[in-house]
């Protein structure tokens, strides 16, 4: 099975009035479904670099009257970009898109800046190029690379899961 983020994203244990950031939010997939269980007392932040993937969330949670959400145009790669205050988020959402990230070091820090002390980031990226639909086989970050990075960077590894198909995932939480 290809990549399922309702079953994914269960792994990161949201709960009812947690703050969520969707780091590079795309299509916002995860930004609803966090948006769902968080509920009106918590809030998700769709943050991104492209203003027409953001426009898209908000359109989706104006029509399906998602209040909870906030939209955020921010570059993930700089410390600060994401635009949350340090240690002010429960959970980070962080799928496919590792392999785009140029500075990958200044993603983490920045995740880890924002986390509260043991909030918990959910990775999910490609686990091939699932012949030339996914990324090219040099821009892969494999899942033990991103393991490495990741504790490399004051994160304790918690959990490994089967993503999907073509797809690896993995939660960490801040120490």
């Amino acid at each position: 099975m290809f990549s399922n983020p309702k079953k994914n994203i269960k792994h990161l244990g949201l709960k009812r009035d947690m703050r969520v950031a969707d780091f590079g939010a795309g299509s916002g997939h995860y930004t609803m479904l966090a948006s769902e269980i968080v509920g009106d007392e918590g809030r998700v932040y769709a943050i991104d670099i492209q203003n027409e993937l953001l426009r898209k969330i908000k359109n989706l949670s104006v029509s399906e009257q998602r209040y909870n959400i906030d939209i955020l145009n921010g570059d993930i790669e700089k410390i600060g970009g994401a635009k949350l205050g340090d240690n002010s988020i429960d959970a980070v959402i962080f799928t496919n898109i590792f392999f785009q990230i140029e500075k990958k070091h200044n993603v983490i820090t920045e995740i880890k800046r924002v986390l509260k002390l043991k909030g918990k980031t959910m990775v999910i990226d490609w686990a091939d190029s699932f012949k030339g639909i996914g990324p090219t086989a040099e821009d892969i970050v494999t899942e033990s690379e991103a393991e490495k990075l990741f504790i490399e960077n004051g994160f304790e590894f918690v959990e490994r899961f089967d993503a999907g198909e073509h797809h690896y995932g993995l939660i960490f939480i801040k120490v």
